[in-house]
């Protein structure tokens, strides 16, 4: 902030002491063009150096106290502010060539003659100065009203770039940060709505299997279930719906650091055949419960990939949990990978019942479940390929889905290959 503040004010601390620099550097050039062009003996030299430096002091005295009387910042518009300095500065040059003329000039014609030439040019210089003031001060007003209409809500409003000067670069950032407001906007207001429906969401997932399970609890508290087999049967029900809210929570704790933008990465060179083995191994037995044949591997050449190997292994592990919930006894899930351009692609294809089309562009929303694709019966959270997406995006890939229905599907990543 101490920066910035330092930026913006420097310039006016530094502006009455560029202005006299401006004011020697006139006295030193005209010094040098006078002896240049006069070869004036060291007794003209002399006067000449006195009168302007006399002249100099004089200009740099009345322009610093036009600056510190605040004639700058009282005056109501801009190109009155600008007149001024134009009239104050046709002002000194006609004192400094009229004080100069009745110095040289031994005839008073001539004198009187110098002073109207003085009087039209300081006309000519005044009316070009309100044209150039009213040019630029129409684009300065142009900003204003684009910032009005920010202030109104407007975030659509942007202002014209015309130039390439200090106004034509203002206008550029000022239209830079309404796209970046109308941006945060944008986001403020999906944020909002995925708020609320997270709370819906989360509300209806929990309410469902809490309720499952203070039932089961109740009955068998109250003696109400006396057959061993059906006590079993309802622990085992319980079970499953504890286990529910397990992972929907454990889901939900995942999904936090993704979404402000924390989930940290340890990227490294590692083996996307070895993770593609790991997956296989640990949901063979699943597979054989489920019966269902799950197969694959890895062609040679894709490794080492730069990913974070846990996290890899997360996306892995949903895309394949995801694919046995929706396959049937007798299908089969396949997973492999080989590199292409310089990345490694991974798929999980299963033989189950498909993605409708109308689902199909929404199944990496978090909480969203087709009827048929992604429905609670199968005991998803809703929140895995939320999750996938945000982890592959993080390592800088790609994730999709293909399906047809009753088809089977097919969801693909890719991410960078390593050195």
């Amino acid at each position: 902030m101490n920066e910035t503040l330092a930026r913006i004010y420097l310039p006016r601390r530094t502006l009455p002491l560029r202005f006299a620099a401006g004011v020697i550097m006139a006295l030193a050039l005209a010094m040098l063009v006078f002896v240049w062009v006069m070869r004036p003996p060291s007794g003209e030299l002399q006067a000449m150096a006195l009168f302007l430096s006399i002249t100099a002091l004089i200009s740099v005295i009345a322009g610093y106290g036009a600056y510190r009387l605040g004639w700058l910042s009282r005056s109501p518009r801009l190109r009155w502010t600008l007149l001024a300095g134009y009239g104050l500065a046709t002002v000194l040059t006609f004192l400094n060539v009229g004080y100069s003329a009745r110095r040289m000039f031994a005839s008073e014609h001539d004198l009187l003659l110098a002073g109207v030439l003085l009087l039209f040019a300081g006309g000519i210089a005044m009316s070009l100065g309100y044209f150039v003031a009213a040019a630029l001060t129409d684009r300065i007003a142009a900003v204003c009203r684009g910032a009005e209409a920010i202030a109104e809500g407007d975030l659509a409003a942007r202002v014209p770039v015309v130039g390439k000067d200090e106004v034509s670069h203002l206008a550029r950032t000022f239209n830079l940060m309404a796209e970046r407001l109308q941006e945060a906007d944008r986001r403020q207001r999906e944020l909002d709505t995925l708020r609320r429906d997270l709370i819906a969401w989360v509300g209806h997932d929990l309410r469902t299997p809490l309720a499952s399970t203070r039932v089961i609890v109740e009955a068998l508290a109250d003696g109400v279930v006396e057959d061993p087999e059906t006590a079993q049967r309802y622990l085992r029900t319980a079970q499953r719906d504890v286990q529910s809210l397990t992972l929907l929570i454990d889901d939900l704790f995942d999904l936090a650091p993704m979404d402000a933008g924390g989930l940290k990465l340890e990227r490294q060179a590692n083996s996307i055949a070895d993770l593609v083995s790991d997956t296989l191994e640990s949901f063979s037995v699943l597979a054989q419960q489920r019966g269902v044949t799950l197969r694959g591997g890895a062609e040679p050449g894709g490794d080492p990939a730069l990913v974070d190997a846990r996290q890899i292994s997360r996306v892995l592990a949903n895309l394949v949990g995801n694919a046995l919930r929706h396959t049937p006894s007798g299908g089969a899930v396949t997973l492999r990978a080989w590199p292409v351009a310089g990345r490694v692609q991974v798929e999980v294809i299963d033989t189950g019942e498909g993605i409708p089309s109308e689902d199909l562009a929404r199944v990496f929303e978090r909480f969203y479940r087709g009827e048929k694709s992604r429905s609670r019966a199968t005991g998803g959270s809703g929140l895995g390929l939320a999750i996938a997406k945000a982890i592959v995006e993080a390592h800088d890939g790609q994730i999709w889905a293909e399906s047809q229905p009753g088809q089977g599907a097919r969801f693909s990543f890719s991410v960078p290959q390593g050195q």
